[in-house]
């Protein structure tokens, strides 16, 4: 008996010195021994998240959208949505008591009809990646008294003061890019490629425009005007509501593009003219029809030499302006035009040996024409500037280091202009009023109107009396407010959007190799669960392109991030060089190759981040991006295998020569004065080197990137004996708004990257 007792305690000793040792190799994890891979972390991920985040469009429905003040300040209108609905309604905010009400709703002007949208009007709502149905978008009249609405192919024109809504009838065809004339008498839109002139209260329609058939239409602005200028509007009023300036747009001799619904090869494809870098662009020309009849009266430019119409402006008392470019967006010309003989006459011209960047805010005239408003980088930083009616240069209004953004509102009884501008630095926007007669010199110091960390932005009234402030902040708070022009508060915009389930876990900070070397801005993004004794593996969510930048200070940009970090990661973003916001050099360092120098700075910028932060397992680290970034990804895997071990490409561009001209040759220029630069950017170049996990997802009626571009890279890797995953989306387009199937993509997304750097 005494024996076994005996026994009994040496078992037990035995267990306690086993248990002590599992609890100290426990504390140091992250050294783990030799050859033996960490246990992986535990993953705190929630798992109805994704569904959430899907069901709730990344939790923007049921937020306040297309937000109007009337001209008086006396009402603030605004299109929402239910929390998992994209049909938005139309409501109406008074100010004066701090209700709001609903207007119109899809409901009341259809009844039991369903939505009906053509494939034209698809086309212009996915270019202005415009995902509602419903009432979708809205015009204001400039008196403030009526609202339009477009919906399922019939106008409808609604009377704030009586309430009454009657709808406009036509035969024609299906109305798109409808719109009030300046004095709100008349509707104008684009049917079947003409423009036409409804009398509102007659319902009389007169077409103002003829020809159109075949290649050509009148009015509707050409596929990289929406796409790459940001120009949606293909026809202009003039300010006295008799005529209109309109853009005759001739695709003969573009490439047509087809886009198929493999899954039923009974149903013809959808055609569409898409320019190619170094290939034929659109022929556009611009012409004045009165509206009711008489002939077009067309304008006169450069057009060999300017072959893009970039902007066109017609406001009172002033010229009617228009801003071309020529083929290389070197050079832009800002002209003035007789209306009675078409004639034109230059105003000002900028010249950038990289390229132009366009603001379609500018020229903004002042109000009695004699002046206006214009931006420009050809110091260094954009600026905003005062110039005289001749073009003439007044004064600069903002110095380089204000860094400029957008301008918001122009103030004229007080000579002043609202705008938004990012002193700090690329990762928040505020606002700031800039005096138009600055006393202390030609650029005073502004007048900040915000200072709580985020993004802001506005809306005014035309009489500056009352603004909506939009707030989108650092700690997650997403705010509409609803001010006075003393700054009081009349109220807010309810925003009945669904909460997310927590707050991202975000680190901002910068990283730089040397005092003379760039410096990056990045965001780092931690498991809740996070435990600085261990290494985790590192994702990096990339987009890297031109024309935007990622690292933002607002929370809900990082909301996916914070997901994918809980299942045991750490993820990183970066803004390489060539991205937004840096001021000009910074931006044209990608002249004539789009991957070299930001790939090599997003390596640089991770491996500073490895080095500071021990909890970077730099030994498993992989990409994650769509389009650009899906470029980027694929790029950084074959290019830099060392440093990436896995990348998911999402609607990756692979072949520059087979995007659209206006974006590509803007920063590679034509294929063949650049074959060096294009044969660098390409995907297809470095095939033969995969040799980490790649996972290709692409839409396969993507419009954008078309989905040829993931199916050449998918045979170049295959005839080079590469193992690769693809995943196409079948009928989506560079968008996936469709709920389940965006979970099930990041669902795929997480479960591949968790395969190949935790398992």
């Amino acid at each position: 008996m005494i024996r076994m007792n005996v026994l009994i305690l040496l078992f037990a000793a035995l267990c306690l010195v086993a248990l002590c040792l599992g609890a100290c190799a426990a504390g140091r994890s992250a050294e783990p021994t030799a050859g033996q891979r960490p246990a992986p972390p535990e993953s705190v991920a929630d798992p109805g998240f994704i569904e959430q985040w899907a069901a709730t469009y990344r939790f923007s429905l049921g937020r306040p959208a297309g937000v109007n003040i009337t001209p008086d300040g006396g009402a603030v209108l605004f299109l929402r949505s239910g929390p998992r609905s994209p049909v938005r309604d139309l409501y109406e905010f008074d100010p004066a008591t701090g209700r709001e009400r609903v207007l119109l709703t899809a409901a009341d002007l259809l009844g039991d009809e369903e939505e009906e949208l053509t494939a034209e009007e698809l086309a212009r709502r996915e270019r202005m990646r415009l995902t509602a149905r419903g009432i979708a978008n809205y015009r204001l009249s400039d008196d403030g008294e009526r609202i339009l609405v477009n919906l399922s192919g019939d106008l409808f024109v609604h009377d704030r003061l009586s309430g009454r809504t009657h709808e406009l009838h036509s035969d024609a065809g299906f109305p798109i890019d409808a719109r009030f004339s300046p004095c709100a008498r008349y509707v104008s839109c684009v049917r079947d490629g003409e423009v036409y002139v409804i009398e509102i209260e007659s319902g009389t329609e007169t077409r103002v425009t003829s020809g159109a058939g075949g290649t050509v239409t009148n009015g509707l602005s050409e596929f990289v005007a929406q796409e790459e200028m940001r120009r949606y509007e293909g026809y202009w009023w003039s300010p006295d509501s008799t005529r209109i300036v309109y853009q005759r747009t001739d695709t003969a001799g573009l490439e047509t593009m087809h886009i198929m619904d493999a899954t039923r090869p009974e149903v013809p494809p959808q055609t569409w003219p898409y320019p190619r870098p170094g290939k034929k662009n659109a022929e556009v020309t611009l012409g004045i029809a009165p509206i009711y009849g008489g002939e077009t009266t067309w304008i006169d430019w450069d057009r060999e030499t300017y072959e893009y119409l970039a902007t066109v402006r017609w406001s009172e008392n002033a010229p009617l302006c228009i801003l071309v470019q020529n083929r290389r967006q070197t050079e832009q010309v800002l002209l003035a035009v007789d209306t009675d003989t078409g004639a034109t006459t230059p105003l000002l011209t900028e010249r950038d040996e990289a390229w132009i960047n366009l603001d379609q805010q500018m020229p903004r005239w002042l109000a009695d024409g004699e002046s206006f408003l214009w931006t420009t980088e050809r110091r260094g930083a954009w600026q905003l500037e005062l110039r005289a009616r001749d073009g003439s240069l007044i004064r600069e209004l903002t110095r380089r280091d204000l860094i400029y953004r957008n301008l918001v509102a122009l103030d004229e009884k007080t000579g002043a202009a609202v705008v938004q501008a990012s002193p700090e630095g690329p990762t928040e926007a505020h606002l700031f009023r800039i005096s138009l007669d600055p006393p202390g010199g030609p650029a005073a110091r502004p007048e900040r109107l915000t200072r709580r960390p985020g993004v802001h932005s506005a809306v005014f009234s035309e009489d500056m009396s009352l603004w909506v402030h939009s707030l989108n902040a650092l700690d997650g708070e997403r705010l509409q407010t609803v001010r006075r022009a003393d700054g009081s508060v009349a109220g807010r915009l309810r925003s009945v959007a669904e909460e997310a389930p927590f707050l991202p876990r975000i680190e901002f900070t910068t990283v730089q190799r040397g005092p003379r070397t760039p410096e990056f801005h990045a965001a780092i993004i931690r498991p809740q669960n996070f435990d600085a004794r261990r290494k985790y593996p590192v994702i990096v969510h990339v987009y890297g392109g031109p024309t935007s930048n990622y690292v933002v200070a607002t929370a809900d940009r990082y909301l996916l991030n914070q997901w994918f970090a809980d299942h045991g990661f750490i993820v990183a973003i970066i803004d390489n060089r060539g991205t937004l916001h840096r001021g000009r050099a910074w931006h044209r360092t990608v002249k004539n190759d789009l991957i070299d120098i930001p790939l090599q700075d997003q390596v640089t910028a991770l491996q500073l981040l490895g080095e500071r932060y021990d909890e970077f397992d730099m030994s498993r680290v992989g990409m994650y991006g769509w389009s650009f970034g899906g470029y980027f990804s694929a790029m950084a895997v074959m290019r830099h295998p060392e440093v990436y071990r896995v990348g998911v490409a999402g609607a990756p561009v692979v072949d520059w020569a087979d995007y659209d001209t206006h974006y590509t040759e803007r920063y590679m220029d034509l294929p063949q004065d650049n074959p060096e630069g294009y044969e660098a950017a390409n995907v297809l170049t470095y095939a033969d080197r995969l040799e980490r996990p790649l996972l290709l997802i692409h839409g396969t009626a993507d419009d954008n990137v078309y989905f040829m571009h993931s199916l050449k890279l998918a045979d170049a890797l295959f005839r080079e004996g590469k193992h690769f995953e693809f995943l196409p989306l079948t009928g989506f387009t560079h968008m996936v708004p469709d709920p389940n199937v965006s979970k099930r993509l990041y669902e795929r997304i997480i479960e591949f990257l968790l395969e190949h750097l935790q398992r």
